[in-house]
């Protein structure tokens, strides 16, 4: 086996379709026997909509209503992705973006396995070993990689030995869904005792999240009587009569695996960190870390790039993740830290009235601003390390497809045709595609642009190494350019 993924959440389904879109054999290990029914996490950010389209699956979603403002730590905030095809946030219950996920890769051929649980994983220089429990029988597994999107208490994360730094929880939320009770809708309203939200769905569930100022986080999961006693305790209101269909509660727990990488062994999703899942940014963020590492160990695994570019996915996701951790932080002082943070509300409220700021801000917490590092790069382009900007035509950047390169040029001059020919060894992996019927994709002064299949910009015309490099780079040796074109990657 190429792959073995553990986890079979939104973000485990994510990389084996990533997977099975780069031709890597690969199969996922559930411990669970049957799919969740609860909606633990259930906004999509317009990054993650961006994704989505551009590998065919937002048809599926059923393009669900669009919110244009989310919070910062409760304080109103543009949703952000303006100006991409699919801007704001979209409310998908989890289930049905699971079950959105499943048929797309089982249909790509990854085999989804439930009732298998990982107890252990071990590895040497040419595999890993994994010991599986189903049905109370044990049994090895082997494969080339193993993925670890299995959760806060990952298996595959204390098995490779991975430190996991971070501070411990200082505060609860206790949530629960509900039928039948008679609430008004909160958005994050802070209260004398702590702080309450809730809100009720065209199916008529009513979700309710409270926070009590002070209260230390409990040791097991609540119970329905809890989390009414707690509600009414911060809101006066009685949902105690309510049918309870589910409930949880998380912490404020904070902190990031040490590496996303160790040798054949990998982490994604809540396996690599764990936070507050303020504005959805848990379950978005470990699609992104699906998306930016589908295609580089698939490529990998058919032996076209060697492991530097594995390396670039702890490089790339890992800060991504210290940049959620960061704003998270900030976001739980500002919406659970009481009255003793209200200076702070204060200023970051007069500076979300400055559009800059605001926009700024919107896109680092949707991932819309995402931008990967770029050594010995000029830090002025206006592309490199980000993701493209969409196409401006209607749903556009469904022409980027999610298992290939593309190189767009920008006019017919002698950069586009050198550039044409300096591409053609890399025809099987990478797509050329003439820029003006794309009109305003490339911001000037960037005249050509070379995009890795999770959409981010590798190389531009503007970069000090040439096209050449970045093609070998990011997408593996040359191969045969077709006869008539010769690899100009000296030259370029």
């Amino acid at each position: 086996m190429d792959v073995v993924v553990v986890g079979a959440g939104p973000v485990g389904l994510m990389l084996a379709g990533e997977l099975r879109l780069g031709g890597a054999d690969v199969v996922v290990l559930e411990r669970l026997t049957a799919p969740i029914e609860e909606s633990r996490a259930s906004q999509l950010g317009p990054r993650t909509a961006e994704l989505f389209l551009q590998r065919g699956l937002w048809e599926a979603l059923g393009d669900p209503p669009q919110e244009n403002t989310g919070h910062f730590g409760g304080i109103p905030l543009a949703a952000g992705g303006a100006d991409g095809p699919v801007p704001g946030n979209r409310k998908v219950p989890q289930p049905r973006t699971e079950r959105i996920l499943h048929d797309w890769a089982t249909g790509l051929g990854a085999k989804v396995l439930r009732d298998h649980e990982v107890v252990s994983v071990e590895q040497t220089a040419d595999e890993a070993v994994l010991t599986v429990r189903t049905r109370g029988v044990t049994a090895s597994w082997r494969a080339r990689h193993v993925v670890g999107c299995d959760g806060a208490e990952s298996v595959v994360r204390r098995d490779a030995g991975i430190p996991f730094d971070g501070t411990p929880a200082e505060r609860e939320v206790l949530r629960a869904d509900l039928k039948g009770a008679r609430v008004s809708n909160r958005r994050f309203e802070r209260l004398p005792r702590g702080v309450a939200v809730s809100s009720t769905s065209p199916e008529g569930v009513t979700r309710v999240m409270v926070h009590e100022y002070d209260r230390a986080p409990g040791t097991a999961p609540p119970s329905f009587a809890e989390v009414a006693a707690a509600w009414e305790r911060v809101t006066g209101e009685d949902v105690s009569g309510a049918t309870a269909l589910w409930t949880d509660s998380f912490d404020d727990a904070q902190g990031q695996a040490a590496v996303y990488r160790r040798g054949r062994l990998f982490l994604a999703g809540d396996a690599a960190r764990v936070h507050v899942p303020a504005g959805g940014q848990s379950l978005n963020t470990g699609l992104h870390d699906a998306v930016n590492l589908g295609w580089k160990l698939a490529a990998r695994v058919h032996g076209r790039v060697g492991d530097d570019l594995l390396d670039t996915y702890d490089a790339e996701r890992r800060r991504a993740g210290q940049r959620v951790l960061a704003n998270v932080a900030v976001q739980n002082l500002l919406l659970f830290g009481g009255s003793r943070y209200d200076r702070m509300r204060d200023l970051f409220g007069n500076l979300l009235e400055t559009p800059v700021f605001a926009e700024s801000l919107a896109d680092m917490v949707n991932g819309v601003g995402e931008r990967y590092p770029a050594p010995h790069e000029k830090p002025d382009d206006p592309l490199l390390g980000r993701r493209l900007p969409p196409c401006p035509k209607p749903r556009g950047t469904a022409f980027l497809p999610p298992d290939r390169g593309v190189l767009l040029l920008d006019s017919d001059g002698p950069l586009a045709r050198a550039s044409r020919e300096g591409a053609a060894p890399w025809v099987d992996r990478v797509d050329v595609i003439d820029e003006r019927d794309l009109v305003g994709l490339l911001p000037s002064p960037v005249r050509a642009a070379l995009v890795r299949p999770d959409g981010h910009v590798a190389w531009t015309d503007r970069c000090d190494r040439s096209l050449g490099d970045a093609l070998h780079r990011w997408f593996g040796p040359p191969g045969h350019a077709p006869e008539g074109l010769s690899d100009v990657r000296e030259g370029m």
